[in-house]
């Protein structure tokens, strides 16, 4: 694998009834990034979005945990990718942001072992974008809680600790709704204010936890 060579492929699009990969693919994409160019090429209604190789992951362990100098620009032509099918801008704070999913793939099925983080892209003022656009500031705000939570407990490694007996966001949770509600109410009932509030006190966990601030830039949160 011509893995230490700047014009290797990394990224690999789909969308818009085209593909650069197909279901053949699946040591390559892994089975989910095949399925999902297979899916694209024949006409299915996919949504974009690009498949990043298995190769990375052996180039990360093989290379002391960094990754291939071209993936970075191959990430942001695929960002772009999307950007253009949508028509709507990565990160944007003016109009209706552009926010992905990241689903984690391998070459052979791994039921119950992959991670999801979605939204990615929202921050203290997309937020406020995605309430004009969608003129629902309770699902806007939910929204954001949700990644916060995904991306501390995936990304920043939030997560319960030894002698712990539930992991930390749902303790910030639980802990909420009996000083505002007197008890366990269902998460659908959280207000607007609950719903902020819980992202000012993620956001205070993840600095107590790991002494580092949730990323407000969405760059650096791909």
């Amino acid at each position: 694998m011509a893995t230490n060579s700047k014009s290797a492929k990394y990224v690999y699009l789909f969308g818009n009834k085209k593909a650069d990969g197909d279901g053949t693919m699946k040591p390559l994409l892994g089975g989910k990034g095949a399925n999902l160019a297979e899916m694209s090429r024949i006409g299915l209604p996919v949504p974009p979005g690009f498949t990043i190789t298995t190769e990375v992951c052996t180039y990360y362990y093989d290379n002391k945990q960094t990754y291939p100098k071209a993936l970075d620009s191959q990430t942001k032509r695929g960002v772009a990718f999307i950007e253009e099918i949508m028509g709507t801008r990565f990160g944007d704070d003016k109009a209706m942001p552009l926010l992905v999913s990241v689903r984690s793939g391998a070459r052979d099925s791994m039921p119950g072992m992959m991670d999801t983080i979605l939204n990615l892209g929202l921050n203290d003022r997309s937020v406020l974008a995605l309430v004009n656009a969608t003129k629902n500031e309770r699902f806007a705000w939910d929204c954001y809680r949700r990644f916060i939570q995904m991306y501390g407990d995936v990304v920043m490694g939030v997560q319960k600790r030894p002698g712990e007996d539930h992991e930390p966001f749902e303790v910030v949770i639980h802990e909420l709704k009996h000083e505002r509600h007197e008890e366990d109410v269902e998460d659908t009932k959280l207000s607007v204010d609950d719903l902020k509030e819980l992202v000012a006190r993620f956001k205070g966990l993840i600095m107590e936890r790991t002494d580092k601030e949730f990323p407000q830039d969405p760059w650096k949160q791909l």
